[in-house]
């Protein structure tokens, strides 16, 4: 399916102020029947989190009916490894019955190592950069030199759209990466792009300050022409410096946001915690202040995703890592206290070694959210979820 490359992304009617209804009106009616699921960022713990929340979406028969698959960050790594075992899973009625082990069981695989210190390590001591050391660590663990041609196709009702995004330093929006095209609205566009997955997944999970940037050196001619806006001159599109999609769009709302009606988000993006005393060293500051920014950021998406929803402009569900639903225990087979999940939620935003246990129990408690949030406010009709994927574990 084609897509608009001359609107940007943020792009609204000039009265949308003054005339809301109105807009409201004009954005209903250009939006297109389809899911999209859109998975946040939020390092391993989001990486894990998402891998349980898919688990639901397999045992439920979503998987081959969602139009489009949206990502940032950690959640790229889980939809990347998704994208690129597609074509191994089994489906049967719409489930796929090996996808614990062609899916679920490498991304175990990668929590297992520690890969964020290594690569800042290797990247400021020896050759290469640091996203060149996190690419490297992609590609040994999950998707050797896989490119993005590599990954499946869009089939409308078989398989969605990958999308991974990043955040271009350069025209400060979103660079996107698929299959049939990668591109930033404002420099242009490069159709079937031969980057490597593992590059883009880096580029989109590239948290500031310490992982970014990745650099991507491309060649200004492979750009098809008259697909950007102004920044298509050879000096954007000859070295491209991506930081974090999230540092754009913390929840990878944006992709699908603007075409679907029916919007499913993932958000494994944890609380943020009041500090008396926060840092004042320059690194520990940064890291403060962007998580105060992409708090703030987060919750305005939240507010637009639930205003939708309320305004029957969108169906669909939000859950997150941070949910209460010990007010739902006597409803609920999960049981998924408060005071356990929130010790989830506050595990760190890196790409650090987890054992096992804590490993099942994100995936545990993925699975809990969605199947709640999921049956609760979109489908009623889903079945209820009575075990864990790994009941041993719990929450």
């Amino acid at each position: 399916m084609s897509e608009s490359i001359t609107q940007p992304e943020s792009a609204k009617p000039a009265n949308v102020l003054c005339e809301p209804v109105q807009y409201l009106e004009a954005e209903r009616e250009r939006l297109e029947e389809g899911i999209a699921l859109c998975l946040s960022g939020g390092g391993y713990r989001a990486m894990l989190f998402h891998t349980g929340v898919l688990w639901r979406l397999n045992q439920i028969g979503l998987l081959p009916k969602l139009n489009r698959i949206s990502s940032v960050s950690g959640g790229s790594i889980t939809a990347g490894v998704l994208a690129l075992k597609w074509k191994a899973l089994r489906f049967e009625n719409g489930v796929a019955k090996n996808f614990a082990d062609e899916f679920v069981k490498p991304i175990m695989r990668l929590a297992d190592h520690t890969i964020d210190a290594p690569s800042v390590f290797g990247g400021s001591l020896w050759f290469g950069t640091i996203g060149d050391k996190l690419i490297k660590a992609y590609r040994k663990h999950l998707f050797g030199n896989a490119t993005l041609q590599d990954i499946v196709d869009e089939v409308p009702g078989v398989s969605p759209r990958f999308v991974f995004n990043a955040t271009s330093v350069q025209s400060g929006v979103l660079w996107r990466f698929m299959k049939p095209y990668m591109r930033d609205y404002r420099v242009g566009e490069v159709k079937k792009p031969q980057v490597k997955l593992a590059e883009a997944v880096a580029a989109s999970a590239a948290f500031p300050p310490i992982l970014s940037p990745v650099v991507l050196k491309l060649n200004p001619k492979d750009f098809t022409p008259n697909t950007g806006t102004d920044l298509q001159s050879d000096e954007f599109r000859k070295r491209v410096v991506l930081t974090d999609g999230g540092v754009y769009d913390n929840l990878g709302l944006e992709t699908a946001w603007k075409r679907y009606k029916t919007i499913l988000v993932s958000d494994a993006g944890g609380g943020f915690a009041a500090e008396a005393n926060p840092s004042s060293d320059w690194v520990r500051h940064a890291v403060r202040v962007l998580f105060t920014i992409d708090n703030q950021v987060r919750s305005l998406r939240k507010r637009q995703i639930v205003g939708a929803y309320l305004a029957k402009i969108r169906s669909g569900a939000y859950w997150s890592i941070g949910e209460n639903l010990d007010a739902f225990a006597t409803n609920n087979p999960l049981k998924c206290p408060f005071v356990s999940t929130c010790k989830l939620a506050e595990i760190g935003t890196r790409l650090k070694k987890l054992d096992r246990t804590t490993q099942q129990k994100l995936i545990n408690w993925g699975y809990a959210a969605s199947a709640w949030r999921y049956g609760q406010f979109y489908d009623k009709s889903a079945p209820i979820a009575n075990a864990f994927p790994y009941p041993d574990a719990g929450v």
